[in-house]
Formats: structure tokens, sequence, C-alpha cells
């Protein structure tokens, strides 16, 4: 009988879960949506969704970026060998946080929709090291990558429709 020699980095997973779940709760505080009346208040897109609709989006959306980051782990066997991956995996998450910062917290659409694009970078540059180890992980952020782009064009509508921002 063989012995596996595959190990799984538990202290990593736990790492990239922790971030990944601070990224989360921490985009989540700086976006109170129509709570928001400066937010309330903004001339939004025609396809902007319903404020209910971003409450099970980004969710869903963690829970691919972190299934893929626990993948790439999972294949690399170490977080040392996922290293790129994982500064990408790790900057991104960043740049998500700086995005609601900008744009909730400072009301600046302008910058946001620069973190926007910046982020949406990230997220390809990520999506390649992903590749390299898994496949499967860089497909799961496809979706993110949609929903980032889609962001994008809601964040610009605002700075372009609403003059006083």
């Amino acid at each position: 009988m063989a012995v596996s020699t595959r190990t799984f980095d538990w202290a990593g997973a736990a790492l990239i879960t922790a971030a990944t779940l601070g990224a989360l709760l921490a985009g989540g505080q700086l976006s109170p949506g129509s709570d928001d009346a400066w937010y309330a208040g903004l001339r939004k897109a025609p396809l902007n969704p319903p404020d209910i609709a971003f409450a099970f989006v980004w969710p869903a959306l963690f829970a691919l970026m972190l299934a893929g980051a626990l993948l790439v782990l999972k294949e690399a066997r170490s977080f040392k060998r996922a290293s790129a991956a994982m500064g990408l995996y790790f900057t991104m998450l960043a740049a998500n946080v700086c995005w609601s910062l900008f744009f909730f917290g400072f009301r600046d659409p302008a910058i946001a929709l620069g973190v926007l694009i910046a982020l949406w970078l990230l997220i390809a540059a990520m999506m390649q090291r992903f590749a390299e180890h898994s496949p499967r992980a860089a497909l799961l952020q496809v979706p993110y990558l949609l929903w980032v782009s889609f962001a994008a064009y809601l964040n610009f509508y605002v700075l372009a429709f609403n003059p006083a921002t």
C-alpha cells in the first residue's frame, strides 16, 4: 500500500480563509447601500441591480475566490510554492476593499473607478497564476472578473451622470 506524500498546508489555508472573510466583512461594512443618503441620492445606471442583489452576489463571489485559492494551495502543496499566486490573491483582496473605501467611504467615484481597473487587471493576472497550479481554480474566478467588469459600468455611470460627485 502506497503512502501519499501529499500534505495540505492547513496554516496557509487558515490564513487564506481569514483574509478572505476579513475582506468580505470589511467591504460589507464600508458599503451601506441605500442606507447611505449620498448613495441613495445618486443617479444610477439603468442596469443597476436592487440593493438586495449585492447581499447575495458578493458572498457567492467571495466563496468562489476562496475555493480557487484553496485549490491552488492544495495543488501547490504549500503556501511557499504558491507564493506568486497568493501574493496576487492578497493584493486583489486589498484592492477589493479599497474600492469600497474610495466609493462609499470617500465618496470618490473617479478614484474608485481607477481602483476597479486595477482590480480587474489584478484578477486577470491572478487567474493566470492560479492556472499554473489549477486550471479549475482560475475558472472559478471568471464570475468575479465578469462582475467587476459590470461594476465598472455601474461606477462609470455614477461618475458620468452625477456631476456633483
